[in-house]
């Protein structure tokens, strides 16, 4: 792990409070504000825009995410930080580790977020069940069919590997 600035990550991190800031006082969405950082200069930002898009998925770090890969062009984040005013929820944190970002710098954190409302903990605690135990079970339906797409793709040699 590289050295770490206090100054800049603080600048970094007020940038990511002041979006979930100005997101949340919007109405978008929760106070939940993200930038994504690769070498020292921001090539991402994001905020909760749940509410004012209809999107359950809009939250502030899988929109910087969206943001930073749009501007870059490309599916990947390996080499960047990501900073959050809150702690990644378990869709975010996947979202994060799919893009491979670096490291994940956050404010509150996931119990603060739960003490006013955002609890995830069902999630995590959910996600730890087997399949069918789940309060929303999953089903195998057509796996030998949907298996021969996965083969014929993963024997493409065209195949862009992620």
């Amino acid at each position: 792990m590289t050295q770490i600035d206090k100054e800049q990550v603080e600048r970094f991190m007020r940038r990511a409070i002041e979006l979930g800031r100005k997101g949340a006082e919007a109405g978008d969405g929760g106070p939940f504000g993200t930038v994504i950082v690769k070498d020292a200069e921001i090539i991402g930002e994001g905020w909760n825009q749940v509410i004012s898009t209809n999107d359950p998925t809009a939250h502030g770090e899988i929109v910087a995410i969206r943001d930073a890969c749009n501007r870059a062009n490309t599916f990947s984040l390996k080499g960047c930080d990501l900073y959050t005013s809150g702690e990644p929820c378990p869709m975010c944190l996947s979202a994060i580790y799919w893009a491979g970002v670096e490291r994940v710098f956050y404010g509150f954190s996931i119990h603060d977020a739960a003490e006013v409302g955002f609890d995830d903990c069902f999630i995590y605690e959910q996600l730890a069940k087997p399949l069918d135990l789940r309060k929303i079970p999953g089903v195998q339906v057509l796996g030998v069919e949907a298996l021969k797409i996965l083969k014929a793709y993963a024997t493409n040699p065209r195949r862009v590997k992620y």
